[in-house]
């Protein structure tokens, strides 16, 4: 093999394209149609991604597989339950928030609508910009909050089921390379893939929780009703690549504009933007990209593609789709060298033999 042509070799699998094409688009529409089976499912089995290799030291101990699986499930619980609990009482705090504030942000949109019609904007536009505060909006929202949890709540006890059947067939997959070693590469590839997810969402969530705490401590320094929640809010938002930052800042500064007018907003923006663009710009995509060699703007993209194909999760659960999509349509780096390079892997980069 090492005779052939590296570049020969990577135009194997274009006679095939549109079958890929074609099998490609079918599929990513029955995820569509199915995506609140396939959301949970899919946050599921990350979960047990991530804890798996808990297993490994039990194991090596002299566990059982039983107990070892036992372990793993419940480590898997134990962060879900802590994640619903921070979203079960950041959504409650603000449905409380938006219904204390209500009539203050009435008079706030009145007064700005005021204000831009008098500055010469064509009061239509005006009143189109200001429709973002409009109580009764608001207050559906904070209702809509309310729905989303019942639904937050039944995707929560698919993926509770999900998380057992999943971690016992990890603990039966671990010698799969040993049972079959034609199949090594493969299993090889899969644990690449495993081990990139796991620290994908390590990073983001050491760097989510050095975030929400500045941000908590500097907003309750500025007086900003209920600080802990967007504490909370900059923590999951953290786990959305590129867009995450803005998601989380518009609320803290918008309601920071409602209580203290344009000074206590940009005080509020200065903060976001000296820590999140220093930790979550600078710093954090250097570790991101180490962790999953993927392309800034192929992780820009895969937030909207996924979000519009499954849904909000799919923000979240992006960076693992995008990985899965990369190994499944483009396969070994050798076979496609180019098409992984582009992608942001930085090890498909082919190096001319000497």
């Amino acid at each position: 093999m090492s005779g052939v042509d590296p570049t020969v070799q990577g135009r194997a699998w274009l006679p095939r394209a549109p079958l890929v094409v074609i099998a490609t688009i079918l599929v990513l529409a029955a995820l569509s149609f199915a995506r609140e089976i396939v959301a949970p499912l899919a946050l599921a089995a990350v979960l047990v991604v991530i804890v798996h290799p808990l297993r490994h030291p039990l194991e090596r101990r002299g566990w059982p597989r039983w107990a070892a699986n036992t372990v793993v499930i419940v480590v898997v619980y134990l962060i879900l339950a802590v994640l619903a609990a921070l979203l079960v009482f950041a959504a409650g705090r603000f449905t409380v928030l938006v219904g204390d504030y209500v009539e203050q942000i009435g008079g706030v949109a009145d007064a700005t609508a005021a204000w831009l019609s008098s500055v010469g904007l064509d009061p239509a536009t005006a009143e189109s910009v200001v429709a973002a505060f409009d109580p009764a909006r608001l207050l559906e929202l904070a209702q809509g909050v309310t729905g989303w949890l019942l639904g937050f709540a039944t995707a929560f006890f698919f993926v509770l089921g999900y998380v057992i059947f999943m971690a016992a067939d990890g603990g039966r997959y671990s010698g799969a390379d040993r049972r079959f070693p034609g199949h090594a590469r493969t299993v090889e590839r899969i644990r690449s893939v495993n081990s990139a997810v796991r620290r994908y969402y390590v990073v983001n969530a050491s760097f989510g929780a050095v975030v929400a705490v500045i941000d908590g401590l500097a907003l309750w320094a500025l007086g900003i009703p209920a600080p802990a929640v967007w504490a909370i809010l900059a923590f999951v938002t953290n786990f959305i690549p590129n867009i995450g930052f803005v998601i989380g800042l518009v609320p803290p500064a918008v309601l920071a504009f409602v209580i203290g007018g344009v000074p206590l907003m940009l005080a509020v923006v200065a903060v976001y933007c000296v820590v999140n663009v220093v930790l979550q710009v600078l710093v954090q995509p250097k570790f991101v990209s180490d962790a999953v060699s993927i392309s800034l703007t192929l992780s820009f993209f895969s937030v909207i593609f996924w979000t519009f194909v499954i849904g909000p999760l799919g923000a979240i659960l992006s960076i693992p789709f995008t990985l899965l999509a990369r190994e499944l349509l483009i396969g070994e780096p050798t076979a496609a060298r180019w098409w992984r390079w582009l992608s942001g892997d930085r090890d498909a980069a082919f190096v001319a033999p000497g």
